[in-house]
């Protein structure tokens, strides 16, 4: 009998072949990804200010990493989370909304790389539209407590306040330095205390009623109303103009002997392409300002 022909490779063997194929090239992938965040140079992680977080940083931090290479990781939680990561070597960097307060480590470096300002925040089905200094501290201070004298609905306020559980939040201090003359906001039955602004943020996002305070770099990417302030609303012009009260700093941090990469990314922050990126965002770069 003649030699029977070999069998040709079944759907089955193909199959496998792929299969087997496809496995050792997500394995290799896998490998690359360990390898690469196995390796302090290309990964730097940061915390922090969640105003400087959802405003500007997130974006710096993937447009340096495109240049560079470097991979930046970085999440929110508020400036007190970020002095006590970068404190304890949780993290690599940090940011903050407002300067160096007393009880800050003398050994953490505060590097200014934007501008930002203090807005008032309300649902956008809330009718008020404008709100004075006075006014404000009058609700920080108790004595206003219902929209209808605000020229909104016949609601009662709720007012969302960010307070770090230790230390002084962001917007807590500037408020503090810039409306209230250095008083806490008082703590009535109508005010509630939270973590951090990005949670602040989102209570007004989903409360009809809610009023609070936050930096108008995050406040423009939420669902929520800005309330123009003695009759001059909030935005780039009237912040780089100084018609806009309540213009605060914005700071990366740096530990005392910070890495390489970390050096090098706030570099590209200060640097004119770091910082036309920035203005890029709607964020008052610090050429603008001037």
């Amino acid at each position: 009998m003649p030699p029977r022909a070999p069998v040709p490779c079944t759907r089955r063997g193909r199959a496998g072949s792929f299969v087997g194929i496809l496995t050792a090239i997500v394995l290799i992938l896998v490998l690359s990804a360990a390898i690469a965040l196995a390796d302090p140079r290309t990964v730097i992680t940061g915390s922090g200010c969640s105003v400087s977080n959802v405003g500007y940083l997130t974006d710096l931090a993937k447009e340096y990493e495109r240049r560079s290479g470097t991979r930046v990781l970085v999440r929110g939680g508020g400036s007190v989370v970020g002095i006590e990561d970068l404190r304890s070597g949780n993290v690599d960097f940090a940011a903050a909304c407002r300067p160096r307060a007393v009880d800050d480590p003398t050994d953490i470096t505060f590097v200014q790389v934007a501008w930002d300002a203090l807005v008032f925040i309300v649902h956008p089905t809330n009718t008020a539209s404008t709100i004075s200094l006075a006014q404000a501290r009058s609700i920080y201070a108790g004595s206003i407590t219902n929209w209808k004298n605000m020229g909104g609905p016949d609601l009662r306020m709720k007012v969302f306040v960010s307070r770090a559980r230790k230390g002084l939040s962001g917007v807590e201090g500037s408020m503090r330095t810039l409306l209230l003359g250095g008083k806490e906001p008082v703590e009535t039955p109508h005010a509630s205390f939270v973590s951090s602004t990005g949670i602040v943020e989102q209570m007004i996002e989903r409360t009809p009623e809610g009023f609070a305070t936050t930096g108008f770099s995050s406040a423009q990417h939420r669902k929520v109303k800005m309330l123009q302030v003695d009759g001059v609303r909030p935005s780039i012009r009237s912040i780089v103009r100084n018609t806009y009260p309540l213009k605060r700093p914005l700071f990366l941090l740096l530990p005392k002997d910070p890495k390489p990469q970390v050096r090098k990314f706030v570099e590209f922050a200060l640097s004119a392409d770091g910082q036309r990126f920035i203005s890029s965002k709607n964020i008052v770069s610090l050429g603008d300002a001037k």
